[in-house]
This record gives structure tokens, sequence and C-alpha cells, in this order.
């Protein structure tokens, strides 16, 4: 049996007294190959807490004096950014034990790795939570607050404001300089038909006024003397 048979066969007793339940022997011939289960702490998989995966080992021809074969399988909430990582943090593990059995130290380092990963995780998604919060609270802020009134935007808000009044009172000036009609007059201002009737009634006489005999009188093109009665036709003198 050769030195580096000898020293596989050593490290998988120790393997198989370390990880009892968790060691798996695939084969023994002409090398042996197994695999280790890897978990952060607090795994659980139903409910999607943690990493893990399996890492399978294969021993080589001159083991320890050479790393052995490590495949990572059947990983569990990672992406394959992190898998790349693993890798490569696993292969540098291996380099820096050649010449001694390896396999504990590279099970122990895929432990700490998924673990700290798990709590960069966990900081990452408090820091989302957190945000989260501070952008609702900010957002409640701006409900009572509103927008900061500032040089700018009052005198783009004063410039829209005086140009819905001027649109506003346009037709107001319209209005005021147009001349009302004398029935415009008696139909908008209801004073001045009291008014004749108070005065025609301190006279010690009721009238009845007729508003239609003077509807179309406006129209009509008359003189002045015309609308005088006979009696009060103007004398030669």
């Amino acid at each position: 049996m050769s030195i580096y048979k000898e020293e596989q066969l050593g490290e998988i007793f120790s393997l198989e007294s370390i990880y009892p339940d968790e060691l798996e022997i695939l084969e023994e011939e002409p090398f042996h190959q197994f695999k280790l289960h890897v978990k952060s702490e607090g795994h659980d998989e139903e409910e999607e807490i943690g990493y893990a995966c399996t890492l399978k080992f294969t021993y080589t021809p001159t083991y320890p004096e050479e790393v052995p074969i490590v495949e990572i399988q059947d990983d569990v909430c990672m992406d394959e950014e992190q898998l790349l990582r693993l890798t490569e943090h696993l292969e540098k593990e291996a380099e820096d034990n050649i010449g001694m059995v390896m396999v504990f130290s590279i099970v122990s380092a895929a432990n700490d790795w998924l673990n700290n990963e798990w709590d960069a995780e966990l900081q990452r998604r408090e820091d989302e939570r957190e945000r989260k919060i501070l952008e609702a609270e900010e957002a409640e802020k701006n409900k009572f607050h509103g927008t900061p009134v500032t040089v700018d935007n009052f005198l783009s808000w004063k410039a829209a404001f005086d140009a819905e009044i001027a649109s506003l009172k346009k037709p107001e000036r319209e209005d005021a300089g147009k001349k009302l009609t004398g029935r415009e007059l008696f139909l908008t201002d209801k004073s001045l038909i009291e008014s004749d009737l108070k005065f025609l009634e301190e006279g010690g006489e009721v009238v009845r006024v007729d508003e239609s005999l003077f509807q179309d009188l406006e129209d009509l093109d008359l003189d002045d003397t015309a609308l005088l009665s006979d009696g009060d036709a103007p004398s030669d003198e």
C-alpha cells in the first residue's frame, strides 16, 4: 500500500468519527469518493432560511500532495455568483493546505463562508427594511409640510395666479363698456321700475303700465317733438 493510500484511509476513518451522520461514501476503489453536506447556522430549507450545499470529494492518486477534486452540488438558495465565489474560496483553501490531509479544513472553510454570506444577506434585508420605513416616514411628512416655498416656485405660482385673475376680469371689462338700452335697464334694474311707480303713487293716482308698449320703442326713428303730446307742442313764440 502506498503512503498516499495510507493517508487517505486514515483521513476517511477520522471523517467518519467527526461526521457520523453527514458523511456519505460513494466509492472506495480505485480511490475514495464521498459527500459531505454543509450549511449555515439556522438553516431551514422549507422556510428558505440560510444557505446550504453538498461537497463531493474525489481523492487523486497522490493526494494529499495535490488537491482533491471538489464539486459543489445541491445548493440551496444560492445564485451563480455566490457559487463561483465559494468555489474560488475552497480552491484557495485547498492550495494553502497541500501536503496535509485537508478535507476537514475545506469543509470548515465552506461552513464559515456560508455563515458569513448568510449574515451579510440578513444585513442587506435589514438595511432594505429600514430604507423602506424611512421612505414611508418621509412621504408621510411631505403630506403635511407640502412643497417648500422658494423664490422661483413662488414667482411661477404668482404669474399663473395673475394670469387666471386677468382672464376672469376680461369679460367684466367688456360688459362694462357696453351701453345698455332702456329696456335692458328696466329688465336688469328693477329699482328703476319701482321708483317710477312710487313716484306715480305719491301723485295720488295709481297708473297701470303696460311694459309691452315700450318693447319696440327704441327701435323707432322718432323726433323728440313727436314724443310730445299735442298740448305740449312748442309755441311759435
